[in-house]
């Protein structure tokens, strides 16, 4: 295959600072750029995919996220811009890769981050969307009926979607491909006018309790959203900037200039030695010293403080030494008598009848049968 790479014009946007910005990496942008299928007639549906970076860097910006689910759909850069990139081109390389025929296809994005009014919104509020995916937010529609539903709860004069970030990001867990369950989205919005009585209720002290035992907290609101959205109160974030102390302390700048110390005093080149014999003396001869001493105590302890056999059996009584000898006496007799005991044969040792001829077929040990004296049990007799 022949490998090409053809460059698009570019592109410029004007994103605002702090504002939410979504750019999407159409396929049918590319498709033209690439040959169509051998018959003619068919419609060229490539698996494509895309690679952004920042010029002259492997990666994208911080703030600039990139999201394609499959070769068969496009791509969609996102992310919420900062103040520090603003009046600062940023430039975007988007080359795009025909899986099919491996030919590429690149253009430059060039993001010109613009100051916003009234930046940052005082009042912000994160949502956590349960039932739906970041790609899927990322829409138009779908954000604008989000922000709508928003808007009618809040009431703001004005409202911008600040971020979007996936639950995946947030370290959530992939779900499992079982009843389109989906990963979830965390979506902050900004407004200039206070949080709403609504938003308000999750800080109740009954909601609080719903929602340490994992139940559903009692929003009157819900309703707005629960047609399109279902939104897990529990983690809602209010944030009132208005409020929030700032502890940026200014730093004061000298004349960079040291306070005189007075003057410089080296140390000497010659070091005196240094006697290591009391350390010597701490570290290793006390502890030894102290060993030694417990060994002998325990010594003296095991090996001459024994009483002896001569010595217990002068403070035992007789009374019991008798019984103690009689004991010993008797059950070395059992022992003896057990082992000159003849045992009698078991009864599968018996003579059993042939199974083809019929005949009385011997015991294994017939003679050592025949001569038992005594059998074990009164049932074998």
């Amino acid at each position: 295959y022949t490998i090409l790479s053809k460059v698009h014009s570019d592109r410029n946007v004007y994103p605002s600072a702090g504002v939410l910005f979504v750019h999407v990496l159409e396929r049918e942008y590319f498709k033209g750029e690439f040959p169509p299928y051998p018959k003619p007639g068919e419609i060229s549906n490539d698996p494509i995919t895309f690679n952004t970076n920042l010029m002259g860097y492997p990666d994208r910006p911080g703030w600039l996220r990139y999201i394609q689910r499959t070769p068969y759909s496009d791509g969609v850069l996102y992310g919420s811009p900062t103040l520090e990139n603003v009046g600062k081109p940023t430039i975007i390389e988007i080359t795009a890769y025909n899986r099919r025929t491996f030919e590429t296809a690149r253009h430059n994005l060039i993001i010109n981050i613009m100051s916003a009014e009234d930046f940052p919104l005082p009042y912000q509020a994160e949502f956590f969307i349960r039932n739906m995916n970041v790609e899927e937010m990322l829409a138009s529609e779908v954000l604008g009926d989000f922000l709508g539903a928003v808007k009618n709860v809040w009431q703001p004069e004005r409202l911008n979607a600040i971020n979007i970030t996936s639950a995946l990001d947030r370290g959530g867990r992939v779900p499992l491909p079982i009843n389109d369950m989906k990963e979830g989205v965390y979506v902050m919005v900004g407004a200039d006018v206070p949080f709403s009585s609504c938003l308000r209720e999750v800080e109740n002290p009954q909601n609080q309790l719903r929602c340490s035992q994992e139940m559903e907290p009692l929003i009157t609101c819900d309703k707005k959203f629960r047609t399109q959205f279902h939104i897990d109160w529990c983690k809602i974030s209010l944030v009132d900037n208005t409020k929030q102390v700032s502890t940026f302390q200014e730093v004061i700048r000298g004349e960079g200039i040291l306070p005189d110390g007075g003057e410089y005093k080296p140390p000497s080149d010659t070091l005196k030695s240094r006697d290591y014999y009391s350390d010597f003396l701490i570290t290793l001869a006390v502890p030894s010293a102290v060993a030694l001493v417990l060994f002998l105590i325990l010594a003296y302890i095991m090996c001459c403080r024994r009483e002896g056999v001569e010595k217990r059996n002068m403070q035992t009584p007789d009374i019991q030494l008798v019984h103690h000898s009689a004991i010993q006496k008797s059950t070395k007799e059992l022992r003896d008598m057990s082992k000159n005991r003849e045992i009698a044969w078991p009864l599968s040792t018996l003579p059993v009848f042939h199974p083809v001829t019929g005949e009385i077929v011997p015991p294994l040990h017939a003679d050592a049968y025949d001569n038992t004296s005594m059998p074990l049990m009164q049932t074998q007799q």
